[in-house]
């Protein structure tokens, strides 16, 4: 006749597997879920380039059109048509930043478009413009349409030194767009269309083609 007894031993081996099953199960679901990480601080720099090297990633081209490419220490943008805008980025992608540069135009027509971008995302952006005969814009490019933000057309400003190098700000921050030359803010818009993206350089033409103008000393920072 056999035995309904279980062995004493077979009884602690399946106590102890219980055990350990349960504490498992409770060590699950007790553990804290990882807060985020947080923002860098105020100033931080998050990406930077003095163009002295041609590897920092720049999208680079040449053509009968112009040419985007680094040269002597700077990054290079000649427009050879009317009414053309070209940009270039170093495929980064960020949400709320504070972008600087040094711009200066090389030849070509006083009425021309060199400026800053942020949140560039499937060929839209925000730009942050000035002209060597001294106007700013800041604007949006959405869908192909260019639309220019709380303005109607680009404004004056003695600012803007013809022929100088001119230091550029554009904070994007939330929905706050705020330009600054020549350390001192000169306009400050609200637009929500875009919320992060990459970050760039832009120049173009109006009228009469060959604007021709050279970026240096571009970083990025946490605002």
């Amino acid at each position: 006749m056999l035995s309904d007894k279980i062995p004493p031993m077979k009884i602690l081996r399946t106590t102890i597997l219980l055990s350990s099953f349960f504490f498992l199960l409770s060590a699950c679901a007790s553990a804290p879920t990882p807060l985020p990480a947080p923002p860098p601080a105020s100033g931080t720099v998050l990406f930077q380039d003095e163009f002295e090297a041609s590897t920092t990633g720049w999208h680079r081209f040449a053509n009968e059109g112009g040419i985007m490419d680094y040269f002597e220490g700077g990054f290079r943008i000649l427009v050879q048509q009317p009414g053309l805008n070209f940009w270039s980025t170093p495929e980064k992608n960020y949400g709320d930043v504070r972008i600087e540069a040094d711009v200066l135009k090389l030849a070509g027509p006083d009425e021309n478009r060199m400026g800053l971008m942020c949140r560039y995302q499937g060929g839209n952006y925000y730009f942050f413009i000035i002209s060597n005969d001294g106007y700013y814009a800041i604007g949006k490019f959405i869908n192909g349409q260019t639309t220019l933000l709380g303005q109607s057309e680009m404004q004056p400003s003695a600012l803007i030194q013809p022929n100088m190098i001119s230091h550029l700000r554009a904070d994007c921050v939330g929905s706050t767009l705020t330009f600054y030359v020549n350390f001192n803010e000169v306009a400050t818009v609200k637009d929500a269309d875009l919320s992060s993206g990459d970050i760039g350089v832009v120049a173009g033409t109006f009228s009469r083609p060959g604007a021709d103008v050279s970026f240096d000393n571009f970083v990025v920072m946490q605002p």
